[in-house]
């Protein structure tokens, strides 16, 4: 084949939008860290694979930065080699100074840039970052994938292989059931380039269903994981820059290890394959963000073609499990395990029977509401407690706003396939003294939990009204009030999210509830009096619902009568 290189490091492949332009433009890893600060955001297929490939890229700036400071020198006490870049040697605790770390931010958020470090890091690590190299990136060799899985898949035979359209999410489709609705022709699916196949191949490792038949051989049986992306409920922030969004999620320090240094450990630095693959085996949660930013679903073999086309191999690796990983997972959102202990927390993942329920209706997945008893609604995202130590700091402005957006592929729920059906964006803005306010029993995070109940009784009101509707209409009522239900909060979505990133310390609370009241009121009201203006013969006339205590008679405008005594309940209430 004649195509002998192309290395990340040096070669275009990151897709990004520039600031002054608002033109796409492709960049490598080195013009990307460079220039982070003129791109306004990541660009590529899906936002889903925007997010995976920004882990990517913040399991190098973790790894970096948590070994040399904002002027490229080693931290006192640690003992890097200089040639490799890595640590050398454990970092004695009694040494340790996480203020260190924290300088390191600081200094990097005020220039507004990162460091020549990053460049010469990726130079050190070159060859693990070429799609065709001796240790090709996040693949392995033929020989190295024949040693690991049984001998009838070995590459020889010629099974096991994921398709292109396959890995290609906008896709997912497998050999044995077609995809009727996608953005490539039959002859197309299967063709890519390879700046294009590497954003796939790291989106793939981090969103892979369980179809796969193969697996290495273990001592014990494992059933083939999920990337462990695809099992989390991701969360984000984004700022004004690319450069800001790597930032803000960029976590050098952390309150719970605060005397304990954590060294970075992505897989690329593993000295060979095999003692990657053991460590899988151990299925032990890692206790750093960038092996968790970069770990393999599969191990996959590339061969190539005379004309560039990739025939991909792949089997499945042991994976630690996602429950009770909060204190090392940082983006996810979490629940208890209904299943498990009172102190068990799973991510909170997003189902098909969830898709319609916007971030702001789960505020309190995504901020500790300690409530004026003193419990706590949940655990908030580890970047959450991250952008609060942030603010506390002083390190961002109290008053900035913050994005925290989320990005999520949603799966069939098929135990035997896990394939993505949909992917579902949102996000939701609030300056940083909102979000971690303290105002005794006025702060705003109880409020606008409180304000989000009531938001969805109100729901509930509509949906009861609607419900009724569909029984007099002789449809299936359920059914009816939760399509009708669905559009009701299509209709909130954006006022309410207007209306969170509107408020501030500053306001008089009151006044600012009162304002959503009116606004919820009039939306409610809205909803209900297009009804009013398409009802049918068959809405006015009604029917008669016997129960056994007696019989009543329902119509739109009892229906009606009843949506609106209910909203003035539960809107002084």
């Amino acid at each position: 084949m004649s195509k002998q290189s192309f290395n990340l490091v040096i070669d275009p492949w990151i897709k990004v939008i520039e600031k002054d332009t608002n033109q796409e433009k492709l960049v490598s890893l080195t013009e990307f860290f460079q220039e982070a600060q003129n791109y306004r955001q990541l660009a590529g297929e899906m936002r889903s694979q925007d997010l995976a490939i920004l882990r990517f890229l913040l399991a190098i700036l973790t790894t970096v930065y948590s070994r040399f400071d904002a002027n490229d020198e080693p931290y006192e006490w640690l003992d890097v080699d200089k040639e490799a870049l890595q640590v050398s040697q454990s970092v004695d605790d009694d040494e340790y100074d996480q203020s260190d770390l924290q300088e390191t931010w600081h200094q990097l958020f005020q220039a507004g840039h990162f460091s020549e470090i990053v460049i010469r890091y990726l130079n050190q690590h070159q060859k693990q970052f070429d799609l065709f190299g001796s240790q090709p990136f996040y693949q392995v060799t033929a020989d190295q994938y024949d040693l690991l899985v049984p001998t009838k898949k070995k590459v020889a035979s010629g099974s096991g292989t994921v398709s292109i359209k396959q890995m290609n999410r906008l896709i997912s489709e497998s050999n044995n059931t077609p995809s009727l609705f996608t953005p490539k022709s039959e002859d197309e699916k299967n063709k890519i380039a390879l700046d294009e196949l590497t954003r796939w191949l790291i989106t793939y490792q981090n969103f892979t269903g369980v179809t796969d038949k193969t697996k290495i051989e273990t001592d014990e049986k494992f059933s083939t994981p999920a990337g462990w992306l695809y099992k989390l409920n991701p969360v984000a922030a984004k700022g004004q820059s690319v450069f800001e969004t790597l930032m803000l999620n960029l976590i050098l320090f952390n309150q719970d290890t605060k005397d304990h240094y954590i060294q970075q450990k992505p897989v690329w630095e593993y000295d060979n394959i095999n003692d990657y693959v053991t460590e899988r085996k151990k299925m032990i949660l890692p206790d750093d963000v960038s092996s968790l930013y970069t770990a393999w679903a599969r191990l996959l073999h590339i061969e190539w073609d005379e004309n560039e086309q990739p025939t991909i191999f792949s089997a499945g690796l042991p994976m630690y499990s996602s429950e009770n990983a909060f204190k090392v997972e940082p983006m996810s959102t979490w629940k208890h395990d209904a299943q498990g202990g009172a102190d068990d927390l799973k991510p909170a993942v997003k189902s098909t029977r969830s898709l319609g329920i916007a971030m702001w209706r789960n505020f309190g997945q995504y901020i500790n509401v300690e409530k004026t008893d003193g419990n706590v609604t949940g655990v908030e995202p580890g970047l959450v407690t991250w952008l609060h130590a942030l603010k506390n700091k002083g390190l961002i402005e109290k008053n900035r706003h913050l994005n925290l957006i989320s990005a999520v592929l949603v799966s069939d729920g098929n135990a035997t396939s896990q394939a993505p059906v949909v992917e579902v964006t949102d996000d939701l803005t609030i300056r940083a003294d909102v979000l971690f306010d303290t105002e005794g029993t006025q702060r705003w995070p109880i409020r606008i939990e409180n304000m989000i109940d009531t938001t969805q009784q109100i729901g509930k009101d509509f949906w009861q009204f609607a419900a009724t509707i569909g029984q007099i209409r002789n449809l299936d009522a359920r059914s009816f009030a939760s399509q009708q239900s669905a559009t009701f909060y299509e209709q909130l979505n954006t006022p309410f999210k207007l209306w969170l990133a509107s408020l501030s310390n500053d306001d008089d609370r009151d006044a600012k509830e009162l304002a959503w009241k009116h606004d919820l009121r009039q939306i409610v009201l809205d909803s209900a009096e297009a009804f009013m203006q398409t009802s049918t013969s068959r809405d006015i006339t009604g029917i008669i619902v016997t129960t056994k205590e007696k019989s009543r008679e329902i119509n739109i405008f009892t229906a009606n009568n009843y949506l609106r005594h209910n909203v003035q309940k539960h809107l002084e209430g």
